[in-house]
Protein backbone atom coordinates (compact mmCIF):
# COMPACT_ATOMS: atom_id res chain seq x y z
CA UNK A 1 0.00 0.00 0.00
CA UNK A 2 1.25 3.24 -0.81
CA UNK A 3 1.65 6.21 1.69
CA UNK A 4 1.12 9.35 0.78
CA UNK A 5 3.83 12.12 1.32
CA UNK A 6 2.59 15.15 3.62
CA UNK A 7 6.60 16.93 4.09
CA UNK A 8 5.32 19.49 2.23
CA UNK A 9 2.83 20.32 4.91
CA UNK A 10 5.03 20.15 8.06
CA UNK A 11 6.35 23.36 8.82
CA UNK A 12 3.39 25.21 7.99
CA UNK A 13 1.91 28.13 10.23
CA UNK A 14 -0.42 30.04 11.13
CA UNK A 15 -1.47 32.81 13.31
CA UNK A 16 -4.95 33.45 15.28
CA UNK A 17 -5.76 36.45 17.45
CA UNK A 18 -8.43 36.30 20.62
CA UNK A 19 -9.28 39.01 22.88
CA UNK A 20 -10.01 36.52 25.69
CA UNK A 21 -13.31 38.29 25.94
CA UNK A 22 -15.08 38.14 29.54
CA UNK A 23 -18.73 37.53 28.54
CA UNK A 24 -17.46 34.53 26.55
CA UNK A 25 -15.55 32.89 29.10
CA UNK A 26 -18.74 33.41 31.49
CA UNK A 27 -20.35 31.09 28.67
CA UNK A 28 -17.47 28.74 29.07
CA UNK A 29 -17.91 28.58 33.02
CA UNK A 30 -21.76 27.97 32.35
CA UNK A 31 -20.46 25.20 29.78
CA UNK A 32 -18.33 23.02 32.77
CA UNK A 33 -20.38 23.94 35.48
CA UNK A 34 -17.94 26.43 37.17
CA UNK A 35 -17.45 30.13 38.57
CA UNK A 36 -16.54 32.68 35.90
CA UNK A 37 -13.43 34.51 36.49
CA UNK A 38 -13.81 38.30 35.55
CA UNK A 39 -11.52 41.03 33.75
CA UNK A 40 -8.02 40.58 34.61
CA UNK A 41 -8.18 37.26 36.36
CA UNK A 42 -6.47 34.23 35.35
CA UNK A 43 -8.01 32.10 32.58
CA UNK A 44 -8.44 28.52 34.25
CA UNK A 45 -6.41 25.57 33.01
CA UNK A 46 -7.47 24.11 29.55
CA UNK A 47 -10.44 27.15 29.21
CA UNK A 48 -7.93 28.51 25.83
CA UNK A 49 -9.52 25.39 23.85
CA UNK A 50 -12.47 27.09 23.89
CA UNK A 51 -10.86 30.34 22.35
CA UNK A 52 -8.63 30.76 19.28
CA UNK A 53 -11.34 29.04 17.47
CA UNK A 54 -11.22 29.86 13.43
CA UNK A 55 -14.56 29.43 11.95
CA UNK A 56 -15.11 28.25 8.80
CA UNK A 57 -18.47 28.99 6.20
CA UNK A 58 -20.92 25.77 5.62
CA UNK A 59 -18.90 25.56 1.85
CA UNK A 60 -15.59 25.02 3.86
CA UNK A 61 -17.27 21.82 6.28
CA UNK A 62 -16.90 18.01 5.99
CA UNK A 63 -20.01 16.06 5.87
CA UNK A 64 -18.98 15.26 9.44
CA UNK A 65 -19.51 18.67 10.30
CA UNK A 66 -16.13 19.56 11.35
CA UNK A 67 -13.86 21.96 9.06
CA UNK A 68 -12.68 20.14 5.84
CA UNK A 69 -8.65 20.05 5.46
CA UNK A 70 -6.80 21.94 2.35
CA UNK A 71 -5.83 25.09 4.46
CA UNK A 72 -3.35 24.50 7.05
CA UNK A 73 -3.95 20.91 7.48
CA UNK A 74 -3.61 19.04 4.34
CA UNK A 75 -6.82 17.32 2.15
CA UNK A 76 -7.68 14.14 3.65
CA UNK A 77 -10.95 12.98 1.91
CA UNK A 78 -13.54 11.03 4.07
CA UNK A 79 -11.72 10.05 7.49
CA UNK A 80 -12.89 10.41 10.57
CA UNK A 81 -11.47 12.78 13.20
CA UNK A 82 -10.34 11.75 16.68
CA UNK A 83 -8.51 13.72 19.43
CA UNK A 84 -5.42 10.98 21.02
CA UNK A 85 -3.77 13.05 23.19
CA UNK A 86 -1.31 16.27 23.82
CA UNK A 87 1.06 17.82 25.98
CA UNK A 88 0.83 21.20 27.68
CA UNK A 89 3.47 23.39 29.65
CA UNK A 90 1.90 26.24 31.62
CA UNK A 91 4.24 29.10 31.72
CA UNK A 92 1.76 31.46 33.37
CA UNK A 93 -1.74 32.44 33.21
CA UNK A 94 -3.68 34.12 30.36
CA UNK A 95 -5.54 36.96 31.80
CA UNK A 96 -9.39 37.06 30.78
CA UNK A 97 -10.19 40.11 28.57
CA UNK A 98 -6.22 40.85 27.72
CA UNK A 99 -5.44 40.01 23.67
CA UNK A 100 -3.64 37.10 23.35
CA UNK A 101 -2.69 34.89 20.09
CA UNK A 102 -2.16 31.50 18.97
CA UNK A 103 0.69 30.42 17.13
CA UNK A 104 0.38 26.86 15.38
CA UNK A 105 2.97 25.38 13.61
CA UNK A 106 2.57 21.52 12.08
CA UNK A 107 5.48 19.50 13.37
CA UNK A 108 4.74 16.04 12.15
CA UNK A 109 2.21 13.85 9.90
CA UNK A 110 2.74 10.48 10.03
CA UNK A 111 0.75 7.81 7.85
CA UNK A 112 0.77 4.30 9.57
CA UNK A 113 -1.05 1.07 8.38
CA UNK A 114 -3.21 -1.60 10.27
CA UNK A 115 -5.88 -4.12 10.56
CA UNK A 116 -8.37 -1.57 10.41
CA UNK A 117 -6.78 0.74 7.72
CA UNK A 118 -4.74 3.40 7.56
CA UNK A 119 -4.15 6.20 10.14
CA UNK A 120 -3.02 9.43 10.02
CA UNK A 121 -1.58 10.92 12.86
CA UNK A 122 -0.95 14.71 12.95
CA UNK A 123 1.29 16.81 15.68
CA UNK A 124 0.47 20.64 15.90
CA UNK A 125 2.50 22.74 18.06
CA UNK A 126 0.49 26.00 19.46
CA UNK A 127 2.04 28.77 21.59
CA UNK A 128 -0.14 31.43 23.75
CA UNK A 129 1.44 34.57 23.58
CA UNK A 130 0.12 37.21 25.33
CA UNK A 131 1.93 41.24 25.88
CA UNK A 132 4.80 39.46 24.46
CA UNK A 133 5.33 36.65 26.95
CA UNK A 134 4.75 33.04 26.32
CA UNK A 135 2.03 32.10 28.24
CA UNK A 136 1.06 28.14 27.36
CA UNK A 137 2.91 26.08 25.20
CA UNK A 138 0.97 22.53 23.61
CA UNK A 139 1.55 19.86 21.82
CA UNK A 140 -2.03 18.02 20.28
CA UNK A 141 -2.25 14.84 18.19
CA UNK A 142 -4.92 14.55 16.34
CA UNK A 143 -5.95 10.72 14.58
CA UNK A 144 -7.71 10.47 11.30
CA UNK A 145 -8.69 6.70 10.77
CA UNK A 146 -10.39 5.46 7.95
CA UNK A 147 -14.32 4.68 8.39
CA UNK A 148 -14.31 1.54 10.03
CA UNK A 149 -15.33 0.69 13.98
CA UNK A 150 -14.26 2.63 16.71
CA UNK A 151 -12.75 0.41 19.80
CA UNK A 152 -15.48 0.84 22.21
CA UNK A 153 -14.16 -1.32 25.39
CA UNK A 154 -11.23 -1.20 27.78
CA UNK A 155 -9.65 -4.14 29.69
CA UNK A 156 -7.32 -1.36 31.88
CA UNK A 157 -8.96 -1.28 35.40
CA UNK A 158 -8.19 1.69 37.20
CA UNK A 159 -5.52 2.63 40.20
CA UNK A 160 -6.66 3.38 43.55
CA UNK A 161 -7.03 6.92 43.81
CA UNK A 162 -7.14 9.92 46.07
CA UNK A 163 -10.12 11.90 44.79
CA UNK A 164 -12.47 11.77 41.82
CA UNK A 165 -15.85 13.26 40.52
CA UNK A 166 -18.42 11.86 39.25
CA UNK A 167 -19.87 13.52 35.74
CA UNK A 168 -22.95 13.33 33.86
CA UNK A 169 -23.03 14.16 30.27
CA UNK A 170 -25.93 15.34 29.18
CA UNK A 171 -26.77 16.08 25.94
CA UNK A 172 -27.19 19.92 27.17
CA UNK A 173 -23.84 19.66 28.31
CA UNK A 174 -22.35 17.73 25.38
CA UNK A 175 -24.39 21.01 22.88
CA UNK A 176 -23.07 23.69 25.46
CA UNK A 177 -19.38 22.84 25.01
CA UNK A 178 -19.92 21.92 21.30
CA UNK A 179 -21.19 25.97 21.46
CA UNK A 180 -18.33 27.53 23.28
CA UNK A 181 -16.17 25.64 21.22
CA UNK A 182 -17.25 26.41 18.32
CA UNK A 183 -17.47 22.66 16.99
CA UNK A 184 -19.57 21.44 14.85
CA UNK A 185 -18.28 18.00 14.28
CA UNK A 186 -21.49 15.58 14.55
CA UNK A 187 -20.53 13.08 16.75
CA UNK A 188 -21.23 15.25 19.29
CA UNK A 189 -24.72 15.92 19.29
CA UNK A 190 -26.22 14.41 15.95
CA UNK A 191 -27.41 10.95 17.47
CA UNK A 192 -28.84 9.86 14.01
CA UNK A 193 -25.54 10.57 12.68
CA UNK A 194 -23.07 9.29 14.94
CA UNK A 195 -24.53 5.80 15.05
CA UNK A 196 -25.41 5.34 11.83
CA UNK A 197 -22.52 6.77 9.93
CA UNK A 198 -19.60 6.28 12.24
CA UNK A 199 -20.35 3.11 14.60
CA UNK A 200 -20.54 4.59 17.87
CA UNK A 201 -23.38 3.16 20.46
CA UNK A 202 -24.43 7.14 21.85
CA UNK A 203 -22.77 10.61 21.51
CA UNK A 204 -19.60 10.76 22.30
CA UNK A 205 -17.84 13.21 24.96
CA UNK A 206 -15.29 15.85 23.50
CA UNK A 207 -11.86 14.87 24.26
CA UNK A 208 -10.77 18.37 25.28
CA UNK A 209 -13.88 18.08 27.61
CA UNK A 210 -12.85 14.88 29.34
CA UNK A 211 -9.30 16.47 29.54
CA UNK A 212 -10.43 20.09 30.98
CA UNK A 213 -12.50 18.14 33.81
CA UNK A 214 -9.90 15.48 34.73
CA UNK A 215 -7.45 18.70 35.37
CA UNK A 216 -9.77 20.55 36.99
CA UNK A 217 -10.76 17.66 39.34
CA UNK A 218 -7.08 17.37 40.31
CA UNK A 219 -6.82 21.27 41.16
CA UNK A 220 -10.06 21.53 43.15
CA UNK A 221 -8.04 18.04 44.86
CA UNK A 222 -4.47 20.60 45.45
CA UNK A 223 -5.53 24.10 46.24
CA UNK A 224 -2.49 24.47 46.95
CA UNK A 225 0.10 23.28 44.17
CA UNK A 226 0.88 24.80 40.91
CA UNK A 227 -0.12 22.86 37.79
CA UNK A 228 3.44 23.27 35.23
CA UNK A 229 2.99 20.29 32.87
CA UNK A 230 0.04 17.69 31.84
CA UNK A 231 0.41 15.14 29.69
CA UNK A 232 -2.79 13.60 28.44
CA UNK A 233 -3.73 10.57 26.28
CA UNK A 234 -7.43 9.10 25.11
CA UNK A 235 -7.48 5.40 25.19
CA UNK A 236 -10.93 4.99 23.73
CA UNK A 237 -14.45 7.47 23.63
CA UNK A 238 -16.38 8.05 26.56
CA UNK A 239 -20.77 7.35 25.52
CA UNK A 240 -23.01 10.14 26.67
CA UNK A 241 -25.37 10.09 28.37
CA UNK A 242 -23.72 7.21 30.85
CA UNK A 243 -21.88 8.70 33.72
CA UNK A 244 -18.50 8.57 33.66
CA UNK A 245 -15.49 9.91 36.41
CA UNK A 246 -12.35 11.60 36.89
CA UNK A 247 -9.98 10.58 39.34
CA UNK A 248 -6.34 10.69 40.49
CA UNK A 249 -3.78 10.14 42.65
CA UNK A 250 -0.69 11.60 44.13
CA UNK A 251 2.78 10.04 43.20
CA UNK A 252 4.76 11.40 46.17
CA UNK A 253 7.70 13.23 43.72
CA UNK A 254 5.59 16.30 42.67
CA UNK A 255 3.63 14.62 39.69
CA UNK A 256 -0.07 13.22 40.12
CA UNK A 257 -1.36 10.29 37.48
CA UNK A 258 -5.37 11.25 36.09
CA UNK A 259 -7.28 9.80 34.53
CA UNK A 260 -11.28 9.46 33.42
CA UNK A 261 -12.99 5.66 33.70
CA UNK A 262 -16.80 4.51 32.70
CA UNK A 263 -18.15 0.86 33.21
CA UNK A 264 -15.05 -0.05 35.72
CA UNK A 265 -12.25 0.78 32.90
CA UNK A 266 -9.88 2.98 32.34
CA UNK A 267 -10.60 5.61 29.04
CA UNK A 268 -8.34 8.71 28.92
CA UNK A 269 -5.58 9.05 31.24
CA UNK A 270 -2.71 11.48 32.19
CA UNK A 271 0.51 12.59 33.67
CA UNK A 272 0.85 15.60 35.58
CA UNK A 273 4.15 17.71 36.70
CA UNK A 274 3.63 20.20 39.53
CA UNK A 275 5.85 23.55 39.78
Amino acid sequence: MTTQDYSDWIGRKETYADNLDPGHVGQVALALNRPAPTAGEALPHLWLWAHFVRGQVYEELGRDGHPAQGSFLPPLGERNRMWAGGRVCFHQPLVVGTPAERQSTILNIQEKHGSTGTLLFFTVQHDYIQEGRLCVSEEQDTVYRAPTPPKLTGSVEPPARDWAATIEPSTVMLFRYSAVTFNGHRIHYDLDYVTKQEGYPGLVVHGPLIATLMLQACVDANPDREVSTFHYRGLRPLIAPRPFEVAGALLGDGTAKLWAEQDGTLAHQAELTFK
